[in-house]
């Protein structure tokens, strides 16, 4: 909760819809204290937080809590917590709504692991059908999904709320990737690619199971004086930072499907920060990129290749200050404001 940004719009859309929201979520020892919010949040501290032992206590946990406390409705975000809510909707009759930001079953984590994708798909096939309403965050994944399972899945991109952008002009040397540091990102390609980049500082903004595997990279590369961890940032802290960036990544890489179809939210906090984006070549993000022409799609797969392509960016000035400018005018469409109309709608029905 203290960074996924999509969860805190949709609730704060709840919260105008006049719903009294309760977001259910685990603690960590390393959780940050949230800032204020105008619903509540519970978080729970379970014996298990890694692997399958996680998601079942975690669910476990989830289903009797909402057995046990009053509800009228129940949304659910994601694979791993479907199980849970779809049990509770049954056995209570209340209605249900699903919200996955990816493609769940087909993440990178997933791929060489049969037995535990098998269990996924299992929970996806038997659970899918019982909410009223899903929605996802593309049309790629929603098509997926529709074609799969015979739905009408709904698409809610992930469009961050509109916010007072900074100059282009007068930026700090600074290159950004915020997100996961997790498997097919492309974090380790950003990091080499540094040493090809001088009076340059690469930020790494978020938290993720390769945090260690990543620092240990910079480290071997010498480059801990030029690439940042700064783990979760608040979400202010966040779009402080990416609207001092000369550059916004998003460079996935791989075969996963999940990746293929993915249109992350932090290309849209780019835009909305007038940052102009390096994006891999998937249909979705392509598609962005091409439609408001505010950054490059980087189609190789190496960083002599990517180190290049943003060199010549940085060198181009006028370039780069069409980019931040067509970033000004696609963030006056690509924000929350607009895209909430449609779960407002999901909602009303």
């Amino acid at each position: 909760m203290t960074n996924d940004q999509r969860v805190n719009r949709v609730c704060n859309s709840l919260c105008d819809m006049g719903f009294d929201v309760v977001v259910l979520c685990r603690r960590l020892k390393s959780s940050a204290e949230l800032d204020s919010r105008r619903y509540s949040v519970k978080r729970f501290r379970l014996l298990f937080n890694k692997g399958m032992l996680f998601y079942a206590s975690f669910n476990m946990r989830l289903f009797f809590y909402l057995l046990f406390h009053r509800c009228d409705a129940l949304l659910s975000n994601d694979l791993d917590t479907l199980l849970a809510n779809a049990l509770a909707s049954k056995l209570k009759r209340k209605k249900l709504y699903y919200d996955t930001h990816e493609l769940f079953t087909e993440v990178p984590e997933l791929l060489n692991s049969g037995f535990k994708k098998k269990v996924w798909l299992w929970i996806e096939r038997k659970c899918i059908h019982r909410p009223v309403a899903t929605y996802t965050v593309c049309n790629s994944i929603a098509e997926y999904y529709n074609e799969k399972y015979d739905l009408d899945m709904k698409v809610v991109r992930n469009l961050p709320t509109s916010k007072e952008m900074q100059p282009y002009e007068g930026r700090e040397n600074i290159l950004l990737y915020q997100g996961a540091l997790n498997m097919g990102r492309g974090i380790e390609l950003l990091i080499e690619i540094m040493r090809q980049i001088p009076n340059y500082k690469l930020y790494i903004a978020g938290k993720g199971y390769m945090d260690a595997q990543l620092k240990k990279l910079a480290a071997d590369l010498e480059l801990t004086d030029r690439v940042v961890f700064t783990g979760n940032l608040r979400f202010d802290e966040l779009h402080a930072l990416t609207s001092q960036a000369k550059i916004g990544f998003s460079v996935e890489q791989g075969e996963s499907l999940n990746y293929k179809y993915a249109l992350p939210n932090k290309i849209f906090d780019y835009i909305q920060a007038g940052t102009p984006v390096v994006c891999a070549d998937f249909p979705e993000m392509r598609a962005v990129i091409e439609e408001y022409a505010v950054g490059e799609v980087f189609a190789a797969h190496d960083a002599e290749s990517l180190a290049k392509l943003v060199r010549n960016m940085i060198d181009n000035n006028d370039k780069m200050l069409e980019y931040h400018s067509n970033c000004v005018s696609a963030s006056k469409v690509l924000n929350w404001e607009n895209e909430q109309k449609i779960l407002l709608g999901i909602y009303e029905e």
